[in-house]
Parts: structure tokens; C-alpha cells; sequence
């Protein structure tokens, strides 16, 4: 499972990380945030060792909700270099995630 990630080391674990980064910005209370978690799952597992994969929620971590002008949970965004390369907005199935993710790393 994603592990989350703070305000505090967000620039350690996704901003200077090697490898891709998947952040997904979720809430607690939200439906579509819980169906998406599995599938979250599934791609760290496929990807290990090539893309790190984590969560910030949204009602504690405002400063980076602000910054990468987060609208709805759940948003996804996949860092590369420590700059993001890509945004999506709403649950996404295994397949959509892939093939978006293969797309821009």
C-alpha cells in the first residue's frame, strides 16, 4: 500500500526521488478515493523499482494542495525529476493508469 507522505518530506521522497513518482491526492472521505486504492496497489507492485508510489491527503497537507492546485480528490500526478509531467482527476482503472503512466515515463 501507498505510503503517505507530508508537507515536510515531500521534497525528500517526491521532488528529489530518482525515480518516477505517482502522488496520489486523496481524502479520507471519499468514496472514489477508497475504489481507487487497490488499483494503486496493483501498480506499485507492478512497477517496483521503477516508479515509487504515494499518498498526501488533502485535508492535512493544504500548503501542497495549493501548490499543485489540487480541485477534486482523488488527482493524480506522476513526477518525473522532480517536476510533475502529468495530471489525472478521478478513479481510473488499471488499464487507463498504465497506459497513461507507460505514456509519460
Amino acid at each position: 500500500m501507498a505510503a503517505r507522505i507530508y508537507t515536510e518530506d515531500f521534497d525528500e521522497k517526491v521532488i528529489e526521488n530518482q525515480l518516477p513518482v505517482l502522488v496520489d491526492f486523496y481524502s479520507d472521505s471519499c468514496i472514489s478515493c477508497k475504489k481507487l486504492a487497490p488499483t494503486l496497489c496493483d501498480i506499485e507492485e507492478e512497477y517496483e523499482g521503477k516508479l515509487n508510489v504515494f499518498k498526501v491527503n488533502t485535508a492535512y497537507d493544504t500548503k501542497l494542495v495549493e501548490e499543485f492546485e489540487i480541485k477534486a480528490n482523488p488527482t493524480l500526478i506522476l513526477f518525473k525529476a522532480g517536476k510533475p509531467i502529468g495530471k489525472q482527476i478521478g478513479p481510473r482503472d488499471y488499464e487507463e493508469l498504465v497506459d497513461w503512466i507507460e505514456d509519460l515515463i
